[in-house]
């Protein structure tokens, strides 16, 4: 499945996507937060699951022997101090937040940590996703694709 064989809203969601981790990559603040207003307007049960699987997927390929504790203070320091960098608004408990939920940890409102919205989530991600993207070798749209196509699978598994 391809990008371009996807439903015209999958395609739009990509087309923010893109919009919003370019943006991230050449660190341009304004641009960031346009694209991120964007693909902060798609369903937040498809745009998080979305953006966390790419996520999850550069981390898995950047470490393929598994990721331990050094190796997630690493992303989330390298993230953090970049974006700092360009983005003032960047929030380090939001990119830690993210980083967990990629990986399937979801901490609890009760442990002081609160899920970040729609709005932080499409800001934050697109930021680490971007810098893990320039140690890859493929662009966005392959994982992009990976995603939408693991997303259509689970829905599938799901269906009775």
């Amino acid at each position: 499945m391809s990008l371009r064989d996807l439903p015209p809203a999958a395609r739009s969601m990509a087309a923010a996507a893109n919009a919003a981790v370019e943006a991230a990559r050449v660190a341009d603040a304004d641009e960031l937060r346009a694209a991120a207003a964007d693909l902060a307007a798609f369903d937040p049960s498809t745009a998080g699951p979305l953006l966390g699987d790419v996520l999850r997927m550069l981390l898995e390929e950047s470490h393929p022997d598994g990721l331990d504790a050094d190796d997630l203070r690493s992303v989330l320091e390298t993230t953090t101090k970049s974006a700092l960098a360009w983005l003032p608004e960047a929030d380090p408990e939001v990119l830690l937040v993210i980083l967990a939920g990629a990986l399937g940890v979801h901490p609890e409102e009760a442990d002081g940590i609160a899920r970040p919205g729609a709005r932080a989530v499409a800001l934050h991600a697109p930021v680490m996703i971007a810098d893990l993207l320039a140690g890859t070798r493929r662009g966005l749209d392959f994982y992009l694709e990976a995603a939408f196509r693991e997303m259509a699978r689970s829905q599938t598994m799901e269906a009775p």
